[in-house]
């Protein structure tokens, strides 16, 4: 390798991928994307879908008894939901697809430990280390 950084063309070629590389990353595009909402009839599929999503979301037992604990029945929060607009119904149902991810039990976690373990142990043998499990 010291053979190869003594070499003259390598000190050349360092400095012309450098030099390369500056003017490219110097270059700025502007990137423009955006969301395209679907309009179906009136706009009545899309909130019959994010009803039926609230619906669901509220039908969980963490939800039921988070809800009766402040003292507010499903059926109450059921009325407060459809006296909201659409576009309320839609922010509320893309936030329960959220909520619902984190609602687990757990199992997540103990799949990411799982995974964990078994990378460090196939870690371990790659570098020639010994693992005992007793």
């Amino acid at each position: 390798m010291n053979a190869i950084r003594k070499a003259g063309w390598f000190f050349s070629l360092a400095l012309m991928m450098a030099c390369v590389m500056g003017v490219l990353g110097s270059i700025r595009g502007e990137a423009v994307a955006g969301v395209i909402a679907s309009r179906g009839t009136d706009g009545v599929a899309a909130r019959d879908a994010d009803m039926i999503k609230v619906q669901t979301f509220l039908e969980q037992k963490i939800v039921l008894q988070k809800l009766t604990d402040y003292g507010v029945s499903a059926e109450e929060a059921m009325a407060k939901i459809r006296a909201m607009s659409d576009s309320d119904v839609h922010r509320l149902a893309s936030l329960t697809d959220r909520a619902a991810a984190g609602a687990d039990s757990g199992l997540g976690i103990l799949i990411g430990l799982a995974i964990l373990i078994i990378l460090i142990i196939v870690i371990l043998k790659l570098m020639h280390k010994e693992v005992i499990v007793r």
